[in-house]
């Protein structure tokens, strides 16, 4: 009896239970508008149409828009490798000239001013020096890095115009890395006898009152020295930071040099495979330094890459030719040097000249940086103690000069000397003197003020015993 039953409920409850069910889909179905006459069945089913895909992005379309992926990819790399140059590339570098007892400083200023700038351009300097703002420097609007849409689910960003086809957060890391080596460098000009709290408080003092507003002057968008600036004052032609990375550093290297004085002693390098491990992880970056800054994977990274190449080369074998001749023997720090002058010098030209200009380039800053590092630094008597003002500031100027000399329109779009604009040569020198001045006035201020509240140098005792054991509590073995 009680199956009976359930057989019975089952059929009275389920029929109702259905009707429950296709009612309401009965009268929904009525709502649809009736598919066209002819029309195929499936018509009727289709889907919506889908969203339209968001643009790309380009120098008209910057906003929520989607970057150019080959674009995108060279650029990461291109900032791996800059960040490369730094860590290890510089250190090395650095670390195989300097005396033993110093090596552990040498090499944990590299490190430890990667982390100090990092922290800073993210907080600030980034949005001063590439953000547009005024003639002399950017707005805050990307303080703490606030307001970069990247909207990965979408696909879609809002890129720096400066850099329309790829992600903000990629253009503003590839800077960072350019940011973060230019104060690096000058710590060739005052190793082994600045304190390493001194050197922290000098080098993020520098990089927020020195370095962002040059940058910005140069490469901002407002910038008042920047040749994309239809409104800049003077137009100077900088592709890769000849004035903004190694002008400036080399200069600020010197105000260092000078103000610490001399060391109480010299020795020669230690070990020169470090120096030629850190000199060839340089030249390999150089290519993301150089060939990047045309932030796209197209023709004029390809002509930066070629004329990096070739002016190194000529450099390297400049300098060693030169250093032969003068004191009888090639060294393998001179070719090193010689390499690290190429790549200076033509870092400003790299994507305005050709070939042949990055030839010429490359015996120039084979000389002059010799005859700075060598003959400038004994004429005057200043302790450049790993020639960051011989290399760097020298290489620098020369290779500016010679931009404004050798630039062919046809590759970078603003013609030099030898096509008749003799014009951007004294834009070049107007740059040069512009940086300079600033430069000396502002790093001389900074380290005053440093020396006044906790001292520049280190204590003599430590001098003598090394910077590694005294102030880091290791030695290099």
């Amino acid at each position: 009896m009680k199956g009976r039953s359930l057989i019975t409920w089952m059929a009275r409850v389920l029929p109702l239970a259905a009707l429950a069910v296709l009612i309401p889909l009965a009268f929904a179905a009525a709502q649809q508008p009736a598919a066209p006459a002819g029309a195929p069945a499936a018509a009727a089913a289709a889907p919506a149409a889908a969203e339209p895909a968001p643009p790309a992005c380009d120098a008209k379309t910057l906003e929520k828009c989607t970057p150019n992926s080959g674009d995108t990819a060279w650029m990461l790399t291109s900032m791996a490798l800059v960040l490369m140059m730094t860590i290890p590339g510089l250190g090395l570098f650095y670390g195989g000239m300097v005396r033993k007892k110093n090596v552990g400083d040498t090499v944990m200023t590299s490190f430890a001013i990667t982390c100090l700038v990092t922290v800073l351009w993210a907080i600030l300097n980034y949005s001063t020096a590439f953000r547009a703002g005024s003639w002399f420097i950017g707005g805050l609007d990307r303080a703490f890095l606030q307001g970069m849409l990247s909207d990965i689910s979408k696909g879609i960003g809002n890129p720096n115009a400066l850099a329309p086809t790829i992600p903000e957060t990629v253009y503003m890391c590839f800077q960072m890395t350019f940011a973060i080596i230019t104060p690096a460098l000058i710590a060739g000009a005052f190793a082994e006898r600045m304190k390493f709290s001194a050197m922290l408080w000098f080098i993020g003092l520098w990089a927020t009152l020195v370095y962002a507003p040059i940058a910005h002057w140069v490469w901002g968008p407002d910038g008042f020295l920047n040749s994309a600036n239809d409104a800049a004052w003077v137009k100077v032609l900088d592709f890769a930071g000849g004035t903004v990375v190694h002008i400036n550093a080399g200069v600020a290297g010197l105000v260092c040099a000078l103000m610490l004085g001399k060391r109480k002693d010299s020795g020669p390098a230690h070990n020169v495979v470090l120096t030629f491990i850190g000199a060839s992880l340089l030249w390999v970056g150089w290519f993301g330094f150089n060939a990047g800054s045309a932030v796209s994977a197209g023709m004029q990274a390809g002509m930066a890459m070629t004329v990096t190449q070739i002016a190194t080369a000529v450099a390297g074998l400049t300098w060693m030719f030169v250093e032969w001749a003068h004191r009888g023997k090639p060294t393998v720090v001179g070719i090193c040097s010689g390499a690290v002058a190429g790549l200076v010098a033509i870092t400003p030209a790299s994507g305005f000249v050709g070939p042949i200009g990055s030839m010429v380039i490359g015996v120039a800053a084979g000389v002059v940086c010799y005859l700075g590092a060598v003959w400038l630094k004994s004429l005057f008597g200043y302790d450049d103690a790993l020639d960051c003002f011989g290399v760097h500031a020298i290489g620098g100027m020369a290779g500016a000069v010679l931009t404004g000399v050798f630039a062919i329109s046809e590759y970078g779009g603003t013609p030099g000397l030898i096509e008749g604009n003799a014009g951007q040569v004294l834009n070049q020198i107007i740059g040069i003197v512009i940086v300079i001045a600033y430069d000396v006035v502002v790093s001389a201020i900074i380290l005053k003020v440093v020396d006044a509240v906790i001292g520049l140098r280190v204590d003599v005792e430590v001098e003598r015993d090394g910077l590694d054991l005294a102030l880091h509590g290791e030695t290099v073995q």
